[in-house]
């Protein structure tokens, strides 16, 4: 298993952690010099904030931790690709690449009914600029949480 993996494999066990506390089912881990420094799991219900998705609480915790405000050496890996709200966070916070397991389109036409709204990557072209992205990164181990908690 390679690093990728490895990152998205701890955001997918966060998303599993996020439902049993009681949260939607998202994690992610930020990264730096091939290390986790971060990690944070959806807590919307539990902290009653519905900006508090895994993206957005980890930038704004860790940012606050530890006053940094440029990301831009850092990597964040999350479980399922970024909400227009998380996507816009992390153009603010400089974020250098973001990686996702599950894409954004299929949770929402496939999984929620709805049609799909913006992408990461549409919002960063429409920011102009953005992290550098990959998606895909064991995708079917993020789908599945995703079905079993919304399906």
């Amino acid at each position: 298993m390679g690093k990728d993996e490895q990152f998205m494999q701890r955001a997918i066990d966060l998303s599993r952690l996020a439902v049993e506390h009681g949260n939607e089912p998202f994690g992610a881990v930020l990264v730096k010099d091939g290390k986790i420094v971060f990690e944070n799991e959806n807590q919307i219900h539990t902290a009653s904030d519905p900006t508090f998705h895994a993206e957005t609480g980890l930038i704004r915790r860790f940012c606050q931790e530890t006053g940094t405000e440029d990301l831009s050496s850092y990597s964040l890996y999350t479980s399922c690709e970024p909400c227009m709200m998380c996507s816009a966070a992390m153009v603010w916070a400089k974020l250098g690449k973001m990686v996702y397991g599950a894409s954004n389109i299929y949770l929402e036409e496939k999984i929620l009914h709805q049609q799909g709204s913006h992408t990461s990557e549409l919002t960063f072209q429409e920011m102009g600029r953005g992290p550098a992205t990959k998606g895909g990164i064991l995708r079917d181990q993020a789908f599945q949480i995703l079905q079993s908690y919304f399906g």
